[in-house]
């Protein structure tokens, strides 16, 4: 039998490409050097298992040839291919690896880009000229998921605001009229929440305060006059508890501390959007009507923001534009790590906006962290309690994991970072474990995760971004046969160089897991 040799010339025997203990490719005899996994295709590998029927692990070269498969004996046999080329791939290292990656520059600066972080969405303005309008006083219409309240609010700067845009703001919306705020200036005016937190019965748990009018300069509170007077004092530093008549005319809110990237509400993208113009972090904001009094859905929306000149962007691109520009982590923590592949430096990176914390495993070379950060061999590894640490073959996640981990040992200098919260495509691990139950009565993963209310795929990789960036990496070869990753690193001042295909061993337990990988994610 013919053996393909999975460790690096650099490292000792025992670290050959194993996982708990075991080596992921050698269930059934046969292990596979990298460099021939990074030339197989996946396709063809679940076409032959999918008609074979006997095979466990199926390998298929980059031409569609069979290499080996596992008889109903379990014993591995070979074809010509296979046995013109053995001798040739014995001892077959993974310092090959570099002649194998398919060099593809991914550029992440064209202004039309679609997939870049300040790209909007089809049918929306950019964002950065949404909050060259609100720094100019002007209305912006924000509109939120169709999951969510599928509305559509106009927003401008508290600090700007005049009676005639308030006139215009109640002939066009609700007529209830909001004032978006932080929390401490809520707290310097003395204007408490309506209710407490644990008894909002609100839909959305909107954090409505007292309402108010101002004290001075008012006659019924209720005019568009008044009301901008109002509004006016409560985006005032000089105005105090004092200046106000409670109840009023005026809904103050108090918005979520972290804006958009903690609640992805009108409230928090109201503020959001004052802050990012520079101006004081209060807003107005009121929901637009059509005209049966119904709330304004998106087509109208974008009617009525064509016939009034108005920009119309989503919560959606609100979020990413700051994920681009805010800082998401800060490192708490590293120290080096002698690992089954080699040494490694671990550094924990702690989300500052739920705490989570994540950790990136460096190979460190000897002018630094990542030298001169141009082309890092890179794997953004998501969490599979399930495949990474038991082993699980309903997924290819730990041969993903201990693959990357032996590629980067190989190269000399590499990162993983490894992003916690991933579980399951971002479901979570109780929803993962309910949707394999769904798989063993015939769905297919994608149809499972809709079937529990969950998305296909939730997880978001801008957190990796940043934690590269702060490694000092500037240019990558990205391993990973996900799309989404490309995308959701753009917008971060890196480039990708060079993808470089994770293939695992196709087994009976995860090639329909597999196949729909393929075919309806174009994993």
């Amino acid at each position: 039998m013919a053996f393909f040799n999975l460790s690096s010339s650099s490292i000792a025997p025992t670290r050959s490409l194993r996982y708990n203990g075991v080596n992921p490719f050698a269930e059934h005899g046969c292990v596979v050097s990298g460099s021939v996994w990074s030339s197989i295709n996946r396709q063809s590998c679940l076409s032959f298992l999918k008609a074979n029927g006997r095979g466990v692990d199926a390998l298929v070269s980059g031409n569609g040839g069979l290499l080996s498969y596992s008889n109903s004996n379990g014993i591995v046999e070979e074809d010509a291919f296979f046995n013109e080329q053995a001798d040739q791939l014995e001892g077959t290292s993974f310092g090959t690896l570099s002649a194998e990656i398919t060099s593809s520059t991914s550029a992440f600066f064209y202004n039309n880009d679609e997939f870049d972080l300040d790209f909007p969405t089809e049918g929306f303005s950019p964002v950065a000229e949404a909050i060259e309008d609100i720094r100019q006083g002007k209305f912006v219409i924000v509109v939120d998921d169709e999951g969510r309240e599928n509305e559509g609010d106009l927003i401008m700067a508290g600090s700007l605001v005049t009676p005639d845009a308030m006139a215009f703001i109640v002939k066009h919306g609700t007529g209830i009229v909001c004032v978006s705020m932080k929390g401490e200036d809520l707290e310097r005016l003395q204007l408490p929440l309506m209710v407490t937190q644990k008894e909002n019965e609100e839909k959305l748990c909107t954090a409505f305060t007292v309402s108010v009018d101002a004290k001075h300069g008012t006659t019924t509170g209720v005019s568009a006059h008044d009301r901008a007077t109002t509004i006016l004092a409560l985006a005032s530093n000089d105005s105090e508890p004092q200046d106000f008549n409670r109840p009023g005319h005026i809904f103050p809110l108090k918005c979520r501390e972290g804006g958009v990237l903690k609640r992805a509400g009108h409230t928090e993208a109201s503020v959001d959007l004052a802050v990012l113009a520079g101006l004081e972090p209060v807003a107005v904001l009121c929901e637009i009507v059509d005209d049966d009094g119904s709330m304004a859905r998106l087509p109208k929306l974008r009617q009525f923001a064509e016939a009034e000149n108005l920009k119309i962007i989503s919560i959606a691109d609100l979020i990413r534009y700051r994920r681009k520009r805010d800082k998401l982590v800060e490192k708490v923590a590293s120290a080096p790590i002698p690992t089954m592949w080699g040494p490694f430096k671990a550094n924990c990176y702690k989300s500052t906006l739920d705490g989570t914390e994540h950790i990136a495993m460096v190979k460190r070379t000897c002018k630094g962290e990542v030298g001169n950060g141009q082309d890092i061999l890179v794997r953004v590894h998501s969490e599979c309690l399930t495949g990474d640490i038991f082993g699980s073959a309903r997924c290819d996640c730990g041969s993903h994991l201990a693959l990357a981990m032996q590629q980067i040992e190989a190269e000399g200098r590499g990162v993983l970072v490894y992003l916690r919260g991933h579980e399951g495509r971002g479901i979570g691990l109780g929803h993962k474990l309910r949707a394999y139950n769904l798989h063993d009565d015939g769905h297919d993963t994608v149809e499972a995760n809709e079937e529990l209310g969950s998305p296909v795929d939730s997880r978001e990789y801008g957190i990796g971004a940043q934690i590269l960036r702060d490694l000092g990496v500037h240019t990558m070869k990205l391993m990973t046969n996900n799309p989404a990753k490309y995308l959701g690193l753009k917008g971060y001042g890196l480039a990708i160089v060079g993808k470089v295909p994770l293939l695992a061993p196709i087994s009976t337990e995860n090639v329909r897991y597999l196949e729909i990988k393929l075919e309806k994610m174009n994993v």
